[in-house]
């Protein structure tokens, strides 16, 4: 990023300097002015991306008018003294980024311009990336080519065209984040921002500021106004992961945003309008946590409205080759002199016989993993972790790890048996949500024999290991 210029617009002279020497050594240049007339002038000069204007009955809200209307981009802090507090709404109204009351604190004016910098920072990066992202996240370029991807891709297209809200299921590392961008991005939303949030990283009494912004004074520690996401997701698209660790309360609250487009700050008396789309994931059942009460049956309905189900790895086994090579050149060129070029045949035979319960992301760090440790130039099969030795081997012409040949050194038939029936069994139970009566089913078993079956082997969905 070129330097950031910081243009401080105040008749007190005192005050003008108390503020440069505060954000001195912060690698920012800094001009002051006194009035209006000096501060218009400057425009015609450079670019400021943060003006800090003194707000009060003597034109300051109208200089702030004016230099938004010459400099649109930037994001003017605005201060004022304890009796112009209807200045403050006004400039925010206007357009102000933030605002502060004075008298404030060294630490306020640093925490009010580290948040614009910040926010003038992903900008940017949205700005310089978007033909990148575009591409990169292009369904058709989302690595795979199995039968259960192509409807994947098909799908991805349909609900990239529309506004509807979606749910993406699937299990952890599936990629959930990287089909909602290929959704953003291939969408009319494109141009605007695209906000991820994670759900279950974010302690409960947080997350609701997160999401909605907050008023200054809204609770302790609240020293100033903060933008939320949805505000940040404006005309784009927000990603809400995890959702199924969203609380009751908030549960509550979003709903009104999906149905009514608009939302308050914590705080807050200002309706704001949520012209975003809203896309989000889980690796949970939802009906499920609606059955047992952790889930508004509502706001389901209201989030599935077109569902996007994501396929397990071991549920596409044919793509494992093309993505591990997909990863080693990415991971090759990210790690100079980095000597690996690919996996060998036996090593590539491994990979497809192994399970994967971390599905891609699992595969993407072994890769990470093997670019940092192999010698090369090929990846052998005894460089693997040693999880991936002793699997029961593919038939040739495989892709579903079924079917079995004897290698020349035999096999243990009763480890290969059970092996099989595990696969087989958490195929059939991943296929219908672990719904165990559908997948008695599908096995010809009766469900107290699957149960039984299912406790011996131990078998339990990747959602409850996570």
């Amino acid at each position: 990023m070129a330097t950031t210029n910081i243009l401080i617009v105040d008749k007190d002279r005192p005050g003008r300097e108390y503020m440069a020497e505060t954000l001195t050594g912060r690698g920012l240049s800094i001009e002051s002015v006194d009035d209006a007339r000096e501060a218009l002038g400057k425009l015609g000069q450079k670019t400021y991306q943060v003006p800090i204007i003194a707000i009060d009955d003597h034109g300051g809200l109208e200089l702030m008018q004016q230099i938004l209307e010459a400099q649109p981009d930037c994001l003017p802090i605005i201060y004022t003294d304890q009796d112009s507090v209807r200045l403050a709404v006004e400039a925010m109204k206007q357009g102000a980024f933030d605002y502060l009351q004075k008298p404030f604190r060294a630490e306020d004016l640093r925490a009010a311009l580290d948040e614009a910098l910040s926010f003038i920072k992903r900008r940017q990066e949205k700005t310089e990336i978007g033909a990148q992202l575009k591409a990169r996240y292009n369904f058709d370029q989302i690595v795979g080519n199995s039968d259960k991807m192509a409807k994947v891709f098909k799908l991805i297209g349909k609900i990239a065209a529309s506004e509807s809200t979606v749910l993406i299921l699937g299990e952890s590392g599936t990629g959930k984040e990287l089909a909602a961008r290929a959704i953003h991005y291939n969408s009319p939303r494109a141009d605007g921002p695209f906000v991820p949030v994670n759900c279950g990283a974010i302690p409960e009494e947080l997350l609701e500021s997160e999401l909605f912004g907050h008023e200054k004074g809204a609770f302790t520690g609240a020293f100033r106004t903060r933008i939320g996401r949805f505000e940040l997701a404006c005309g784009g698209s927000i990603f809400l992961d995890e959702i199924a660790e969203m609380s009751p309360n908030l549960q509550v609250k979003l709903l009104r945003v999906i149905q009514e487009r608009e939302f308050e700050r914590v705080g807050g008396a200002r309706t704001l309008k949520a012209d975003v789309r809203i896309i989000a994931a889980t690796n949970k059942n939802l009906e499920e946590e609606v059955a047992k009460g952790r889930f508004r049956e509502d706001l389901y309905y209201r989030l599935n409205v077109i569902p996007l189900n994501l396929p397990p790895l071991r549920e596409r086994n044919g793509d494992i080759e093309l993505l591990a090579a997909h990863f080693v050149s990415v991971y090759a060129a990210a790690h100079p002199g980095c000597p690996i070029s690919g996996f060998n045949p036996a090593a590539t035979a491994a990979l497809k016989r192994y399970n994967w319960p971390g599905n891609v992301r699992e595969l993407e760090n072994l890769v990470e993993r093997m670019a940092v440790l192999s010698e090369g130039p090929l990846i052998e099969l005894a460089d693997l972790p040693e999880k991936f030795l002793d699997l029961p081997p593919l038939a040739a012409g495989s892709d579903g790890g079924l079917a079995l040949q004897l290698p020349e050194d035999g096999l243990d038939l009763a480890e290969v048996v059970g092996n099989f029936e595990r696969n087989i069994i958490l195929q059939a139970l991943d296929r219908t949500d672990w719904v165990k009566n559908r997948a008695a089913q599908l096995l010809g078993l009766n469900r107290t024999t699957l149960v039984e079956k299912i406790k011996k082997q131990n078998l339990q969905r990747s959602a409850d290991v996570n």
